[in-house]
Parts: C-alpha cells; sequence; structure tokens
C-alpha cells in the first residue's frame, strides 16, 4: 500500500473560466510541483483535452483521470470520473446531445481551447460549456455508470451550483458514493449539518482555474500498486471510490 495524493477536479483552458495558462502540458508540470500522484481533467461539460492531458501526465510521472463536470439541468455541477479514457471521450459525445447550445461571448467568459499533447490549438468550441444540459440529477448518475464511469456533487460547501445551496438537501441516493468539498476546513460543519453527507466517501478537490489554484499535496488515497502500472492504480483507484 502506497499514498497517493490527488487532485480530482481541474480545469484546463477548455473551461471559458480557466486561464489560457491551463495547458495540458502546463497542469501536469504544476502537479508534479505540488507533489501530486494522480490529478484528473474535469472541464465544463467536455472531454475533450484529456486526450492531450494524458500524454502530458506520462511525460511528468503523473496518473492522469479523464473526466468533466457536467452542470445538471437542475444547474449543479457534478464531477464525473472515468476510469478509461475512451468511455470519456464516449461520454463527451453523450453529453454534447444534451447541451443547451448558447454562443460563448469570448469577450465576457473567455476562450475555450482544444489543444493537442504539444499545447498546440487544434480547435475551439465556440458554445458556452458551462451551461446547463437537459441531465436531471436523478438521471446523472445512471448516465455515467452506463459509461463504465462515477460522479458525485462537486463543492458541496459552495453556494454557486452546489448541490445543497441548491436542492437545501444532499440526495439521498446510494448512486452518489462521495461527495466533494472545496475547503477541507468546512468539512465537520457540513457533516455534522447534513447527516447524508456523512454515508459518503469525502473528497478534498481544488476547482483550480488557474496554476496556482492547483494545492499541494494533502489528500490522498492508500492504495495497492505491485506490480505496479498506471492502469492497476486506477483500477484500485475506482474500486474505493465505488465502495
Amino acid at each position: 500500500m502506497n499514498k497517493y495524493f490527488y487532485d480530482f477536479h481541474i480545469h484546463s483552458c477548455l473551461s471559458p473560466c480557466g486561464d489560457n495558462d491551463m495547458t495540458p502540458n502546463n497542469i501536469a508540470g504544476m502537479a508534479v510541483l505540488a507533489g501530486l500522484n494522480i490529478a484528473a481533467l474535469t472541464d465544463h461539460n467536455s472531454a475533450k483535452n484529456c486526450p492531450a492531458f494524458f500524454k502530458a501526465a506520462k511525460r511528468n510521472g503523473i496518473i492522469p483521470v479523464a473526466g468533466m463536470e457536467l452542470t445538471t439541468a437542475e444547474d449543479i455541477h457534478l464531477v464525473c470520473l472515468f476510469e478509461f479514457l475512451e468511455a470519456a471521450l464516449e461520454f463527451d459525445c453523450f453529453v454534447s446531445k444534451h447541451r443547451i447550445l448558447v454562443p460563448n461571448r469570448v469577450d465576457i467568459f473567455g476562450e475555450q481551447l482544444i489543444l493537442d499533447e504539444n499545447d498546440e490549438v487544434i480547435g475551439v468550441d465556440e458554445s458556452f460549456l458551462p451551461n446547463a444540459t437537459d441531465i436531471m440529477i436523478d438521471d446523472a448518475p445512471r448516465f455515467v455508470r452506463e459509461h463504465s464511469g462515477i460522479c458525485y456533487p462537486a463543492h458541496i460547501d459552495r453556494e454557486a451550483n452546489g448541490v445543497i445551496s441548491t436542492l437545501g438537501i444532499f440526495p439521498d441516493d446510494p448512486l452518489f458514493k462521495c461527495a466533494e468539498f472545496h475547503d477541507a476546513e468546512k468539512k465537520e460543519e457540513y457533516l455534522e449539518k447534513y447527516p447524508e453527507v456523512r454515508k459518503r466517501k469525502i473528497l478534498i478537490s481544488s476547482d483550480a482555474h488557474y496554476l496556482w489554484d492547483i494545492r499541494d499535496k494533502s489528500a490522498f488515497f492508500e492504495i495497492k500498486d505491485e506490480p505496479y502500472s498506471s492502469a492497476l492504480v486506477r483500477q484500485e483507484l475506482f474500486k474505493q471510490l465505488s465502495e
């Protein structure tokens, strides 16, 4: 068993609120400097920068996880993680059919850049990515599971797009095995106030939109990793996240 320090909520320059310096290679490099072992790329309603991030992470010795921050019809953010890159890209195609397309105002929200493994621009998403989809929160876990992934409410301790601030409760849905906090210091307060949260595995992630948002190593999983491979670590990680 070894400790694997993680951050499962990082945005790239594909997210309009993400800084243009949040390229796959810069994120992987900053993760190394922060002492992380595992990092997930979770852009708004898209996984299109995950292929480049996987290659950048490999070069930097980081174990990558493909993900997405899904915006539900209720305007609640869910972190969606996938053990396999291919499954994340299939889910990306699925979500694209459920997006409500509104032109992105680059002058207000910023660019939405799709990059290759060398951080070169290979495309732009012209529609505002964080916009709510038509996927209801009650349906999202099933859709994600059908694509061999897991999902859970993001930053439940925040007002904006948090499940508790939106619904007033944490959903009593057994398919949500985890709950994410942005601020670890708020954990005890929320565990006391919302009993349903106590039944979930608690994750702490940065929701980084700038390179300096990626925090130094703190939260970790203890994972069996022999004989070592990144695929084995991801497999064991997803077993723990699904328990």
